[in-house]
């Protein structure tokens, strides 16, 4: 059973007695779904009136057991956890918002609110949580990682993404302040800078497994990005929007092609992950546009992203946009259009490539004209199989919660080519096609010539010693429910040393390919993890001798310089 934390089990005791009821049916239900519990619930509450929220549920649950009144079961929590999906791909995401400040940009599809960071509304979720703790990142950490311990979850590996609009165009005294006090939220203690925020958090309870920013092409730079790895930044997401220039300049994006080109070699180069954001039912778009455009991200060398999030346009009253809609010159999608295009696109998707949305959480209220379908994801889903179309994305394969049922899932090895590298993308995969690892290898091409238009880059010198001449191991992930960090669960993807096949995998390929060391673009939380499979810090990198000829130092774990 995972640690119980004294937060977990306040004064729980007078719910006892009706928590026990109330377990003893809900084990007796061969199936339970979300209804049956609400059922059992009403039958049993709280103080003769009130149903048990989940949280309340699972902290009783997990006080009875510290007491050894009931002995813990892992399928016994899951049934009683809150939104268990939330951290079903194997860490739990916390999501924190930065203070409002000017962007940069004058996109007309941008709704402005002075109480917000540009492009969020004050009604959205995320907004609203952090809008509630006054946009202060330590308190924002804080209360979503006691919300996913309430209900159940493991936080042990926490993905940290901070959003906001343009990340790059904030000062960078206070960007260095919010990731350090996002990090000792973690950590549950404060700390003198951000070095020892981070050196705590590479052993901590509530360990950063990776960190996620949003920003603009236009601002990417080989300087940007060794200001990104000093903060643990370890995935990138942009908003492309377009591949057309015309599109761009009419909806006054404020970037070129090319600069989303350029940025995503850079930040390959360095290891990144990286997301892209792209927006069809733009100005001057039509559906066909639209399906030519997405063909682009995947037939350019330059783009090819390793997640994307779809993201129709919508009418807003308060973005500039609104005013050609009055005008007549804007038309906003029927619901028929947008879901054929995006079952369209979800069939052009590589299998190296994420779905992580394909719409964007606008509350329907503040949407003027257009689609308010909130479940699109599934609306989709649906007409794709009403017409025998497949979608073979990471997100569509994931095992998920399920428990892989053959012992031996097979290898993968699929190659591509960008404009910055040749890239592996290594993974496990079940008889069934379901994902349940994988890990992204990048080559790079150093001394190839890059070439576009009046751009030329003959070598990428970001002017990072420690990943010169290596290849790159750009993500390891294995899906599963969220684990405490060495804990087993029959079955389960996590913690069944796939990640380590696959480490040794990619070691393999970059050897023979006579690369003499290896380079991950680690995440702080995720220093111990590699240290203990061979790997030593340089710099902001683990690396790890290939050939013997690199003498490796005696300790396993450089503290932050």
């Amino acid at each position: 059973m995972a640690a119980t934390h004294s937060r977990d089990v306040t004064d729980v005791t007078p719910y006892a007695e009706t928590v026990l009821s109330i377990i003893e049916e809900v084990r007796a239900r061969e199936h339970l779904d979300a209804d049956a519990l609400g059922t059992i619930l009403r039958r049993h509450p709280r103080d003769g009136t009130s149903m048990f929220s989940k949280n309340l549920l699972v902290r009783t649950y997990r006080y009875l057991c510290q007491t050894g009144r009931l002995t813990f079961d892992e399928q016994t929590l899951s049934r009683l956890q809150m939104k268990p999906t939330r951290t079903i791909s194997g860490v739990a995401p916390v999501t924190v918002l930065t203070k409002p400040y000017p962007c940069p940009g004058q996109c007309i599809f941008c709704p402005t609110d002075v109480r917000m960071p540009k492009s969020y509304l004050p009604d959205e979720p995320g907004a609203m949580r952090a809008e509630q703790h006054h946009f202060d990142p330590y308190e924002q950490t804080k209360a979503r990682i006691e919300t996913f311990d309430g209900n159940g979850h493991a936080t042990d590996k926490i993905e940290l993404l901070i959003l906001g609009g343009t990340w790059s165009s904030y000062q960078r005294n206070y960007q260095a302040w919010f990731v350090q006090r996002c990090l000792d939220a973690m950590n549950e203690r404060d700390s003198s800078s951000l070095a020892e925020a981070q050196a705590w958090n590479e052993t901590a309870r509530c360990r950063n497994v990776g960190m996620v920013i949003e920003t603009r092409p236009d601002h990417i730079n080989a300087d940007e990005i060794r200001w990104l790895r000093t903060l643990g930044v370890t995935k990138v997401q942009m908003g492309a929007q377009s591949l057309d220039d015309r599109i761009l300049d009419l909806n006054q994006r404020g970037h070129t092609v090319e600069d989303t080109r350029r940025a995503m070699t850079l930040l390959r180069a360095a290891g990144f992950k990286i997301v892209l954001h792209w927006m069809p039912n733009l100005l001057g778009a039509t559906p066909e546009s639209d399906r030519l455009d997405f063909a682009r991200l995947w037939d350019d060398e330059a783009l090819r992203p390793d997640e994307i999030k779809i993201y129709p346009c919508s009418l807003l009253a308060n973005a500039a946009l609104y005013a050609y809609w009055l005008r007549g010159e804007y038309r906003p999608y029927a619901d028929e259009e947008l879901i054929e295009l995006i079952a369209a696109c979800k069939t052009r998707v590589p299998r190296y490539c994420r779905i992580n949305r394909v719409y964007r959480d606008i509350p329907a209220p503040n949407i003027v004209a257009g689609s308010t379908v909130s479940n699109m994801r599934e609306v989709v889903r649906q007409y794709m199989r009403a017409h025998g179309l497949h979608c073979s994305c990471i997100r569509c394969r994931e095992v998920r919660g399920r428990a892989i049922a053959d012992e031996n899932p097979h290898l993968d090895d699929l190659v591509y080519a960008t404009r910055a590298s040749e890239e592996h993308f290594l993974s496990f995969n079940t008889q069934a096609g379901e994902l349940a690892g994988y890990t992204r290898l990048s080559l790079p091409a150093a001394e190839r010539n890059l070439v576009s238009g009046r751009n030329q880059v003959s070598e990428i010198d970001l002017g990072i010693e420690e990943i010169r001449g290596a290849a790159l191991i750009r993500e390891v992930h294995v899906y599963g429910p969220a684990l405490a960090i060495g804990e087993m669960q029959d079955g389960r993807a996590q913690h069944r040393g796939l990640g380590t096949r696959l480490l040794a995998e990619a070691e393999r390929i970059a050897a023979e390919r006579s690369y003499r060391r290896m380079a991950i673009i680690a995440s702080i939380g995720t220093r111990e993890y590699y240290a203990g499979r061979g790997y030593w810090r340089e710099g902001t990198y683990m690396v790890k001798a290939l050939e013997h000829r690199l003498q490796q130092p005696d300790h396993r774990l450089h503290q932050p310089r």
